[in-house]
């Protein structure tokens, strides 16, 4: 169990619930040591009812009473919800931010530099316990608390470690792209219908194929063309699958999906800079 003050969470929505679970299972911190609010009051029950966890009365309080604060809302809340509590902040505490495009600098400068701020962006197959994690490294922030941070995280997935400027293509690439796979899977599984297939059946067979081939990459150490060649036999069925993806541009549009979701990455940060001039 990690040794600290009560750990607190703000937003009690599916990253929240996602990251619950793995810290409970694991248990790293006990369901009383843990105090989360919600303005939605019905999220707020559910997840409290479901996992014995304490709801705080509000914002501030739940500051007051933690020193570890996971800020679990959405990019256009955090600064009304870092305006709240930022009077019960001291250097004691700790802000683990999951939000989209909102950098350090803006976390530092609402918050007057009161507390220490963590920068980080999970994705949503956390609620499985198959998560990517990436943690930006952050100056002034002492060892122990790091390792604590990334023992979170580990907990409901893989982490990696990086300096923000990369942060937002890691967005792009891990934070978003559950929602490309689950297109991906959709597509494949109406193409299994198209043939004839079940619609329940098309699904599991798309997902397990995806999941068994995301295994191999990670596992096997080989690179993804390689894997890809093992399954492409001289006048196969598999190569002439794979022509179509590339005579319609499916490599393509991925990769200018990521950089669009990079760009707006970039944008919001430099909106809620503007914000703060």
């Amino acid at each position: 169990m990690i040794d600290r003050k009560r750990l607190g969470f703000i937003g009690a929505g599916n990253m929240a619930a996602a990251m619950l679970n793995g810290i409970l299972k694991n248990k790293l911190f006990r369901p009383e040591d843990i105090i989360i609010f919600d303005t939605d009051k019905r999220k707020l029950e559910g997840l409290c009812s479901s996992t014995g966890i304490v709801p705080a009365e509000n914002n501030r309080y739940l500051a007051e009473s933690t020193d570890l604060i996971i800020l679990a809302v959405k990019p256009i809340y955090i600064e009304s919800v870092l305006k709240e509590i930022k009077g019960a902040l001291t250097e004691n505490h700790t802000l683990v931010s999951i939000a989209a495009g909102v950098k350090t600098d803006f976390l530092r400068e609402k918050t007057e530099g009161r507390c220490r701020v963590i920068r980080t962006m999970p994705n949503t197959p956390a609620m499985v316990g198959e998560g990517m994690t990436a943690v930006c490294r952050s100056a002034g922030i002492p060892e122990d608390i790091m390792e604590q941070i990334e023992r979170i995280f580990l907990s409901f997935g893989r982490v990696e470690f990086m300096e923000e400027g990369m942060l937002n293509a890691a967005t792009a690439l891990s934070g978003s792209s559950p929602a490309y796979v689950f297109l991906l899977i959709e597509a494949m599984a109406d193409g299994g219908v198209l043939m004839g297939l079940p619609r329940d059946l098309s699904y599991r067979l798309s997902a397990q194929a995806v999941l068994g081939a995301a295994k191999m990459v990670l596992e096997s150490g080989r690179h993804p063309g390689e894997l890809k060649d093992m399954v492409c036999s001289p006048g196969g069925t598999t190569i002439e699958a794979m022509q179509v993806l590339e005579k319609n541009g499916v490599r393509n549009a991925v990769i200018e999906a990521v950089k669009a979701c990079t760009e707006k990455a970039d944008r919001m940060g430099k909106d809620k800079k503007d914000e703060g001039d």
